[in-house]
């Protein structure tokens, strides 16, 4: 992500050195495309992405070649999909965001970024086998610059998709960045899936671990721990974990399935700290 500074150096630039007559039809279409992408950046890392949305889109009847507008068109309209609603939201059009991503790499079929992308979406949409095959071509190329975020996304599809243990040799190869939380957290599902529940704890343990706010605050995992502690045995930490979710939001999905774990839970688990105190009692008692 790049600082709205920049944008605005670049939305200056193409503005101060139109003609003199001051007269901005006088800009050719591409010109005008370039200027309406810079400031469709500035608004949305401001974080007012409807009118980004607004801006990128006069990019694009501009000039229908702007290979970064039509990306950027994509990733705000991916944008509207992350909120506490998720792809339920009013504002969520994937298939807007596959259409854009498509005619990115229509454009260019070496953008790799657009590849990635194109591929997160179809993964959204189930289109799993589809996501498969688009990303398999970028996690062998040398010349891309963000190995771990393809990996993470084909190891992610081949799982929905069934192929836990390639998944899992995929997301391994994703966590070769120790600082990707979501590789870590899909490997902990790809693990409980497989069975190994050791596994599966240690990976969503890790994830939850980056000295990240991100990651710490990576509701699903924190609800995926809890549903494999509970198949552990170990309830009290896997209340803790449900505690947590649900604490950071009660709004989501996630935070609702975690609202309703704990209340299967015994009272004193819910209360904070249930875990801790739990173990350093233990840790007490003679043996």
């Amino acid at each position: 992500m790049q600082s709205v500074g920049i944008s605005s150096l670049l939305v200056a630039f193409a503005f101060g050195c139109a003609p003199a007559s001051g007269n901005p039809h006088a800009q050719s279409p591409e010109r005008q495309s370039e200027a309406q992408y810079d400031l469709a950046r500035e608004y949305f890392y401001k974080g007012h992405p409807r009118e980004a949305l607004d801006h990128v889109l006069k990019a694009d009847s501009l000039d229908d070649t702007n290979t970064k507008a039509l990306y950027f068109t994509s990733t705000i309209y991916l944008e509207f999909c992350s909120g506490d609603r998720g792809l339920s939201a009013p504002d969520c059009e994937l298939d807007s965001a596959e259409k854009y991503a498509r005619k990115a790499l229509d454009h260019d079929e070496h953008f790799r970024d657009a590849r990635n992308l194109l591929g997160n979406i179809l993964i959204l949409e189930k289109k799993y086998a589809e996501a498969i095959t688009m990303l398999e071509p970028l996690v062998k190329d040398p010349s891309y610059n963000a190995p771990h975020l393809a990996w993470g996304n084909l190891g992610w599809a081949q799982v929905q998709e069934g192929h836990i243990d390639e998944g899992i040799a995929s997301l391994r190869n994703a966590v070769t960045q120790p600082k990707f939380c979501v590789g870590y957290y899909r490997l902990g599902v790809a693990y409980e899936k497989k069975g190994d529940l050791a596994s599966a704890e240690q990976n969503l343990t890790t994830a939850l671990q980056v000295d990240s706010p991100d990651c710490k605050n990576l509701q699903d995992a924190w609800l995926e721990r809890g549903e494999v502690r509970l198949k552990l045995g170990h309830t009290t930490d896997a209340c803790d974990d449900f505690g947590k979710c649900r604490d950071l939001s009660i709004t989501t999905e996630a935070g609702r399935a975690c609202a309703a774990a704990m209340t299967k839970c015994p009272s004193d688990a819910k209360k904070p700290g249930a875990a801790a105190s739990a173990r350093e009692g233990a840790a007490r008692r003679p043996v």
